[in-house]
Order: C-alpha cells, then structure tokens, then sequence
C-alpha cells in the first residue's frame, strides 16, 4: 500500500474510508485506498465508529487559504485530521460527489458531465444499508445530492435553503435515530457564480458554511458522545474566476478547482 506521502489522492477515498471505519464491505468496484494518518491512528486507539457525520460544502477549495485562513484554523481545531485531495475530473458538483460517494472514476460509475441522472451503480449508501446502517442525506432542494443517490432505502431531506438544511441536519442528530447523516450546502458555490470566489460576499458564505460545520459537529459531539463517531468537513471542488465573464466559475484542470482538503474527526464513545 501506498503512503499517504508518497501522492495526492482524489475524493476516491472518501468512499473507503467510511466503509473502513465502520467495518462493512466495499461498494461493487470501489477504489481500496485508506489515507495513512487515519491508519495510524486507529493503530493507537482501535476505533469502530457507530456514527458518521459528513458536512459537504460546495466548491470550498484549498485556493482560500490565502484569503480567509482564520476559518481553516476553527474547521481543523473541530476536525484534525487533514486529508489533501484532488477533485474528480471535471470538477463539477453531480461528478465530484458521485466520484466522492461510490469511490469510483467518472469512468466507472458513468457520470462525466454536468448532469443529475440517478446512480444505477453500487454507493457508499448502498454499503451501509446493507450493512443495516440507517442513512440519511440532507439536502437543498435539487441540488446535485438531493438527486442523483435516489431510488434508495434512505431517508431523504430536501430542503428550501441551506439553513433549513442545517436544522433539519440539527434534529436529526439530536434524535439520534441515524448512524450516517450527510449535510450538503451551497451559499459559496451560488456566491460565486454571482459575484467572484474571493468577493466579499462568497468569503461570509464560506464563514456562514464553517459555523454550520461547527454547530453540526458539536451537536454530533453532544448526542453521540456515548458512540464511537466520525466527523467530515467534506468539499467537492474549487473554484477561479473566469476572466472572460468577470464571475467564478470552476471545471478545468487547474489547482484552484481541483485541489481540495478534508478535515476528519475520530472520536471514541464514553464508556460509562
């Protein structure tokens, strides 16, 4: 196996890692690979989880580092572990998050344009129902997750904006009836293509995304506390400003729309 160190992997992973975490078997024709640090650690704790939360915010991507660091710092403080990633190839929303959720190649689950076709092919979901896993996704009203993973024994949130998403996500945890809830918003990407990736009003959407992040995983941490849990700050892409149009825009292969980091928290139940 390959060292973490060694290359950049795309958002392949993310599809093995949860089924790794949660011990169940592969969807059909999923990529193997587990990102070393997460590795080590289970070495030294031997953690199972029981509860998964990931928080997917569109087009969060590396490239703004450099223009609101403060806010990586409070994502990383609630989620350490740092996974740098690539995007799938064209990074745009319904092929990165299909990429991100049946840990295949565009390729290999058939989706490679900008299109919301519901997945035939085997998905992280599809695992975890298998496994007797109860899911839910929590979505805005149809956005690329509230679309393409349906046709499933799922429960399915579509929401009017991302704050009722938020709050839907909130009752959820606090009812403490599903072991995996996936979170999706989109205020940047939606700024973005309005204004710019770096105008002052995409960097408050960004802001707006890492205080849903924050109030997501401390109720996480509140109502799971006695499970062993994973929390995932969960991008899909990036996103540059097209200097024909004066607007953001993303779906070349450049650093700014396909370099990616995901932020992951393992943390072990009490045991009363």
């Amino acid at each position: 196996m390959k060292a973490w160190s060694d290359f950049k992997p795309d958002i392949r992973v993310i599809t093995p890692l949860i089924c790794h975490l949660f011990g169940i078997r592969l969807p059909e024709q999923s990529s193997d690979y587990i990102p070393g640090e997460v590795l080590a650690l289970e070495n030294e704790c031997t953690l199972c989880i029981e509860r998964c939360l990931i928080y997917a915010p569109d087009a969060v991507g590396s490239f703004l580092f450099g223009y609101c660091p403060a806010v990586f710092k409070e994502i990383k403080a609630a989620a350490p572990i740092e996974l740098p990633l690539r995007a799938a190839f064209p990074p745009v929303t319904p092929v990165c998050f299909a990429t991100m959720f049946t840990g295949t190649s565009p390729e290999e689950h058939g989706l490679s344009v900008y299109h919301k076709p519901v997945l035939k092919c085997d998905t992280l979901f599809d695992a975890l129902i298998r496994a007797g896993k109860r899911v839910a996704i929590v979505a805005v009203k149809n956005s690329s997750i509230d679309l393409i993973f349906r046709e499933r024994e799922l429960d399915y949130f579509s929401e009017e904006s991302d704050s009722q998403v938020i709050e839907r996500a909130l009752y959820l945890i606090e009812r403490n009836h599903h072991d995996f809830i996936l979170a999706y918003n989109q205020e940047f990407d939606d700024s973005l293509h309005a204004t710019t990736p770096v105008s002052e009003q995409s960097i408050q959407a960004v802001k707006n995304h890492t205080a849903s992040f924050l109030r997501l995983a401390r109720a996480a941490n509140q109502h799971w506390k006695l499970c062993n849990r994973a929390i995932l700050f969960a991008p899909d892409h990036g996103a540059h400003s097209d200097p024909l149009t004066g607007k953001g825009t993303h779906g070349q292969d450049i650093p700014e729309d396909m370099d990616i980091w995901h932020y992951l928290s393992l943390e072990k139940g009490i045991d009363y």
